[in-house]
């Protein structure tokens, strides 16, 4: 039947991933609850892997380090070629926290990716390799985009390329301030178009946005819409850091970036690198996403603003998914904003 291998297997995207995937391949989920490390028990994502566990019959858990080339050697060749493809969705995916732990952040997000890609090249050199990556390896560059301050948002001024479809693959991602977590995430970027264009091998990097739905277990440090809802829902405090609650970001459901790799895998390609987030189908500055989360709940959030904006954010990302789609015109979104919004809201309640 063949086996997709999945990384970070019971996170918001691994799972969604790992659930497609299993239509159609067996699924081994390597995922040893980081999370639980990096934002505390409550983002633990236990639950997530005991859902699929009981969901998907032909589900396997590795409770592994992806760091462990001693291990992942030995999964590799317990599979071989019979992995079909790699979804490497686990990481260290905060650059807040990055700042308190560099190494940690690095050898996840980067170590981890040159172990998978080797261990896959050796191994499983026909397998396809989908790596997650993010919007942050184009540092805070969107911040120097022309933009105009609106009554609830900024927007990007009307006269330039960006402001129909978004940021597309061509900025560059030099001469910027990234954070540490960009920079690791960002070398993993880099390891895996060369692995691709160096050994001929099928990649793709997908820069996404903010990825959300109702499996993610949120944190204050990562997870920005599930978190803001959860607090909504709460009536716990929820912080706003600078930009005047007026930064922008596209928003897209886990589902439907894996139903993008799933096209992928269909019909790979050698080092490819896309954009991949809501675009101007789903996006929303935090004052909206406040405004949406009260109308939803019935309740007034509480919510403070600090003048601080956080190290290396952006002000406005709306991401141009246009060369995605152009190479795959059948795949489309099947969640819009409210969709989500509604999602993550019933999930905040059944928690």
């Amino acid at each position: 039947m063949g086996i997709a291998l999945v990384t970070g297997s019971a996170g918001l995207v691994g799972a969604e991933s790992a659930r497609l995937f299993s239509r159609h391949l067996d699924v081994v989920g390597v995922d040893n609850d980081m999370r639980s490390q990096f934002f505390g028990k409550d983002a633990s994502t236990a639950w997530n892997r005991k859902k699929l566990e009981q969901d998907i019959p032909n589900y396997t858990h590795v409770s592994q380090d992806i760091r462990n080339e001693a291990a992942i050697r030995e999964l590799f060749e317990k599979y071989g070629q019979d992995i079909k493809v790699v979804v490497h969705t686990a990481a260290q995916p905060s650059h807040d926290w990055a700042a308190k732990d560099p190494f940690t952040d690095f050898s996840v997000n980067a170590q981890g990716t040159l172990v998978l890609l080797e261990m896959t090249r050796r191994y499983a050199p026909n397998a396809i390799f989908i790596f997650t990556s993010t919007n942050k390896v184009y540092g805070d560059t969107p911040n120097t985009l022309p933009l105009v301050e609106q009554e609830t948002r900024w927007e990007v001024d009307r006269s330039h390329a960006y402001h129909e479809r978004g940021i597309d693959e061509s900025m560059s991602v030099d001469k910027t301030k990234h954070s540490l977590f960009g920079v690791s995430k960002l070398a993993a970027d880099a390891l895996v178009q060369e692995y691709g264009r160096y050994f001929n091998m099928r990649t793709a990097c997908f820069r996404a946005g903010c990825i959300t739905g109702g499996g993610h277990s949120a944190a204050e440090l990562h997870g920005f819409l599930a978190y803001l809802m959860k607090c909504a829902a709460t009536g716990k405090k929820y912080t706003v850091y600078g930009y005047k609650g007026k930064q922008v970001r596209d928003n897209i459901h886990g589902s439907d970036l894996a139903n993008a790799f799933w096209h992928f895998y269909k019909n790979p390609r050698v080092g490819e690198v896309y954009n991949m987030g809501g675009g101007r189908h789903s996006n929303c500055s935090m004052l909206e996403a406040i405004a949406m989360c009260e109308e939803i709940t019935g309740k007034k959030m509480d919510h403070s603003y600090a003048e601080t904006n956080r190290i290396g954010d952006h002000i406005w990302w709306i991401s141009d998914i246009s060369r995605f789609r152009s190479h795959y015109p059948d795949w489309n979104y099947n969640y819009g904003l409210r969709d989500i919004l509604n999602e993550l809201h019933e999930n905040a309640k059944s928690h």
